[in-house]
């Protein structure tokens, strides 16, 4: 591992109004699949190179959740969705950037402004490779999800040690009736069955954030306790 640069910075934070977040930042070369969960087991979250976490002194909203895998059972709800969705079919290779990446990824973006309020800056090919191709070494990949020859749903993980580490999602709009973000992550959760992983790491749970309430749902799930420096020992607890 190559840490090129380390710091902080003071912003609005992302997930609750009227607040201001403090994130730490790590941009890495060379992370190795083992060295990145050992990050993100501590609470980092990964964008390309860039690996942060937020630090903020009086605040504790953004708890790290991982599903665990083995002792999470299917409900009837969640196979119908799967069921509702075998026609869809779907891809894994390493990430990549397209036209058709771009144009989904924008749709989604402003079918999100209107629906849940959030903020909108058209993206650029140079922001979308820095963030989700850049920095994939050996364990980033993308999963397409395809109707037909029509892409209709990207999925951003890493594949690591001893789980999956959900990066970002997004979808056509036009699709929304097929449930694709929970079909994405219940395809997860089934290809780290068949693969002995034993965590889907979800990132931030913010009990009072719509865009991350949901994560919830998810059960068995454990939070991680604190913010364990890289030489502490992590504590992930039911």
């Amino acid at each position: 591992m190559n840490i090129l640069k380390e710091f902080s910075l003071n912003d609005k934070c992302s997930y609750l109004k009227n607040l201001e977040q403090t994130t730490h930042y790590k941009v890495i070369n060379n992370c190795s699949a083992l060295e990145c969960q050992e990050l993100i087991e501590r609470g980092y979250r990964r964008f390309g190179k860039m690996y942060f976490r937020p630090i903020c002194p009086d605040c504790n909203e953004c708890q790290s959740i991982k599903i665990d895998v083995d002792n999470y059972k299917f409900s009837k709800s969640a196979r119908r969705v799967m069921r509702k969705a075998e026609h869809i079919t779907s891809y894994i290779q390493q990430p990549t950037i397209t036209k058709e990446h771009l144009q989904l990824f924008e749709k989604y973006h402003l079918y999100m402004k209107d629906k849940k309020g959030w903020e909108h800056n058209k993206t650029t090919a140079d922001h979308y490779y820095s963030s989700f191709v850049l920095g994939h070494e050996n364990f980033g990949y993308e999963i397409l999800y395809y109707d037909n020859e029509r892409l209709i749903a990207v999925d951003l993980i890493d594949i690591l040690e001893d789980g999956i580490s959900s990066i970002y999602f997004y979808y056509d709009p036009d699709y929304a009736y097929l449930s694709l973000g929970k079909l994405s992550l219940y395809n997860q959760i089934q290809y780290a069955k068949e693969t002995q992983k034993k965590w889907i790491y979800l990132g931030y749970y913010v009990a009072e954030c719509p865009s991350l309430s949901y994560k919830k749902e998810y059960k068995p799930y454990l939070t991680l306790q604190g913010r364990p420096k890289e030489t502490e020992e992590y504590i992930w607890t039911i």
